[in-house]
């Protein structure tokens, strides 16, 4: 019978993806996490490099809440950069640190199963289900393979949407009832108004956060998607810099804990 692991989520931010010192520390801590028998679970996002090749192509864009709204032309650009550009190259810097690990799409067998989330957003998806199979099929290997997903769903339809990667990583979370689930970004973790390093925050804590208008933009929409995941299941939600993830992996006291 197969030992009952924990398993940890990583999220990725687009940011620490092109920081190649960023990227080294986060294998880094994956291999730790391995080694102390975790199941470890990506999801990443990609926006600079969507940036990239929006601007590239002339396409402009904008952020609303923190959510880049997302048109029809915008949605294959994503899609593309996100499984064929970004998804594709993290993976094989794991498999040339000798970490095995498969790329999958979000939208492959309906893993992650969308409606419209607004029609001010467009092509932006609101997770109504995430379908697990696909994802245990890969963690249950014997050669610990980890699972690294682009945030791509799909609707009823066979449309596409462009998800939230933080909020990808806090559905999917709850989904495989992981124990921790971390924020890899290029900050410290969640700062007050003064810019100082929250260091502990509660579910009443982050609230007060989101009433004050302490947290905008990205980091808004980050701390409702800690709250989603606090609030179903997973008992530890991390915000730290990706360059710290190893010192992460030891100590609880690199960026913000949150708990309930």
């Amino acid at each position: 019978m197969m030992k009952n692991l924990d398993r940890v989520v990583l999220k990725l931010g687009g940011s620490s993806l092109q920081d190649p010192s960023a990227l080294k520390e986060v294998i880094e801590s994956i291999r730790g996490y391995l080694r102390y028998e975790y199941q470890v679970i990506i999801v990443h996002g990609g926006g600079p490099a969507i940036n990239q090749e929006l601007t590239k192509q002339g396409i402009s864009w904008k952020f609303i809440n923190g959510q880049r709204q997302t048109t029809l032309d915008m949605i294959t650009v994503i899609e593309d950069v996100l499984v064929n550009k970004v998804n594709k190259d993290l993976v094989t810097s794991l498999n040339r640190a000798h970490i095995n690990a498969v790329g999958v799409s979000g939208s492959q067998n309906e893993m992650l199963f969308c409606q419209k989330l607004s029609d001010e957003l467009q092509f932006v998806g609101e997770i109504n289900r995430v379908g697990t199979l696909a994802l245990e099929n890969i963690l249950n290997q014997s050669d610990k393979t980890i699972p690294v997903i682009a945030p791509i769903g799909v609707g009823i339809d066979g449309e596409k949407y462009n998800i939230n990667a933080d909020w990808a990583a806090a559905k999917i979370a709850v989904a495989l009832k992981a124990k921790k689930l971390i924020f890899l970004t290029d900050q410290t973790g969640i700062l007050d108004q003064s810019g100082e390093l929250i260091e502990d925050a509660s579910l009443d804590f982050l609230n007060d956060l989101i009433e004050t208008k302490t947290v905008t933009g990205g980091m808004y929409t980050k701390v409702l998607t800690i709250q989603e995941a606090l609030s179903h299941g997973v008992p530890q939600v991390r915000v730290l810099n990706g360059k710290s993830s190893v010192d992460g992996l030891w100590s609880d006291f690199i960026g913000t804990m949150t708990h309930v």
